[in-house]
């Protein structure tokens, strides 16, 4: 009961003519730059975090919300329309999505995956609602072993379970990490990493990472593969749905959102794994398999539910623990801190009207983005024309813009450029994005907390070891990282003898 008045707190803070009218502006813009090829919800929250600098924290919120939630819907628009995926959670859409275009039904491919975020966000954010106090409760019990047994598992798990390459994953996140340790020792007071450059002193910012690595990489990479010609968009008229399609498509959305919120919740899960389970689920019990291949609208209601409901599930670590299990969670962490706000088991005590208005700005932000997105996909596929070389110039002059505006330091524009570079060459070679960001974000908090531990105990390595807690956590560390030899050594040979 206490959650629900908190929740109508948080509502009567943002159903003021201003706060709405931001909320507004937020889900336009999020969707806006998440429609642009190549740009997924990671990229678009980075890029328009300093938007809101200069905003007093709850309306800063309350416009990034929609942010969010129009970014995560963009994805899907140029999924269906272009078969460009934004990010790898929107590429499971695509593969129905855009055949439904080709064969002339774009405008329900867009309504599914509209409505779906929608109904996928509303029960999603719900759950959230009463899941993250929990979370709380079960976090305040822990001490600092504790939390460094968690942040050790969220390395492995963004590392070692998400990516395709163990190896990439783990060169990524060291690079996080060492960007991350920039700065003075809060401990010994000692400089590390600067170079003698007294502005490092206080670290690189999170908003300036972020921004190199997804926006001006990107930005970078693209000019290097880039093509003049305009993208082909397929025309596409007013979503909408006959009663065929509502009749195979509602059961997706719900399916989808069951996979979607626990895989989102969990420290190593993200949107691509329920996204698949989603689409697998629907080809098995569609009453139309002959459609799968060539268009059938249960694979775009199903995965994008999946997608949206998973980016809901991401808020419950990310308020509840301080932990990002995606991209997007790590940048909107990195928007926390940039007003001096650590999310975790505190936050709901200490910022409770914030966070109860961001969790209603969310219902707003996701009714207002579906009231939007129906009447204006029209356009929305129009900026999809934009030719590449405006649209990315556009990016690196903003990019800049915002990296400037964090701390007004032409030093912040060459750390933008080295990041970007940074970005440039984890892509060329396969390196994910998410465990460096994950690092540069978690791995001071993981040092303090290890050094804690470290010190509690006079400096011996069982200070490591807390309750129950961080030895379950251990073992499922142990577990992730012996699965691969478990299962070529001892689980194939036990199966090629059965058969």
């Amino acid at each position: 009961m206490d959650n629900l008045n908190h929740l109508l707190e948080g509502f009567a803070h943002v159903v003021t003519p201003m706060n709405l009218l931001l909320a507004l502006i937020g889900v336009t813009i999020g969707t806006a730059v998440g429609v642009l090829p190549g740009i997924g919800p990671a990229m678009t929250v980075a890029l328009l975090l300093p938007v809101t600098y200069g905003m007093e924290p709850t309306q800063a919120f309350i416009m990034f919300a929609g942010i969010f939630y129009g970014g995560m819907y963009g994805g899907s628009t140029t999924s269906i329309l272009l078969n460009t995926p934004g990010e790898s959670s929107s590429v499971v859409t695509a593969i129905e999505g855009n055949k439904m275009a080709k064969a002339g039904r774009a405008a329900q491919a867009l309504a599914t995956a509209a409505i779906g975020s929608f109904v996928a966000g509303t029960i999603g954010t719900l759950l959230l609602v009463l899941v993250a106090p929990l979370v709380v409760d079960f976090a305040i019990g822990l001490g600092a072993p504790d939390y460094f047994a968690i942040m050790l598992l969220s390395f492995i798990a963004v590392t070692a379970v998400l990516g395709s390459s163990r190896i990439r994953g783990f060169a990524s996140l060291l690079v996080g990490l060492v960007i991350g340790i920039v700065g003075i020792d809060s401990v010994s007071g000692q400089q590390r990493l600067t170079f003698g450059v007294p502005q490092l002193a206080d670290g690189i910012d999170v908003v300036v990472v972020a921004v190199g690595i997804f926006a001006v990489g990107e930005a970078l990479w693209v000019a290097a593969h880039l093509r003049r010609k305009p993208a082909g968009v397929i025309p596409v008229g007013v979503p909408w749905m006959g009663r065929e399609d509502w009749k195979r498509s509602w059961k997706p959305w719900l399916r989808g959102t069951a996979f979607g919120f626990p895989f989102g919740a969990m420290p190593a899960g993200g949107a691509e794994i329920p996204t698949f389970l989603s689409y697998a689920t629907e080809k098995k019990l569609t009453k139309h398999p002959e459609q799968f291949g060539k268009g059938a609208i249960e694979g775009v209601a199903g995965p994008e539910a999946a997608n949206n409901a998973s980016a809901a599930g991401t808020l419950v670590p990310m308020l509840a623990i301080g932990l990002p299990t995606n991209a997007t969670a790590a940048v909107m962490l990195a928007a926390f801190q940039s007003y001096g706000i650590q999310p975790g088991p505190l936050l709901f005590e200490r910022e409770s009207g914030l966070v109860w208005a961001l969790i209603a700005s969310l219902f707003i932000g996701n009714l207002l983005l579906l009231l939007l997105n129906l009447p204006l996909a029209p356009a929305w596929a129009r900026l999809l024309r934009i030719p590449r070389p405006y649209l990315y110039a556009g990016i690196v002059f903003f990019a800049s813009m915002g990296a400037y505006a964090v701390n007004a330091q032409p030093l912040d524009l060459f750390l933008l450029l080295t990041l970007g570079l940074i970005g440039f060459g984890m892509r060329r070679f396969g390196l994910p994005v998410l465990p460096l960001i994950v690092g540069v974000i978690l791995g001071p908090r993981a040092e303090l907390q290890g050094r804690r531990s470290l010190q509690l105990s006079g400096g011996e390595l069982s200070g490591l070891l807390g309750g129950p807690v961080s030895y379950v956590i251990y073992a499922v560390i142990v577990l992730v990282l012996a699965w691969p030899l478990v299962r070529r050594h001892i689980v194939r040979p036990l199966v090629q003898q059965r058969a």
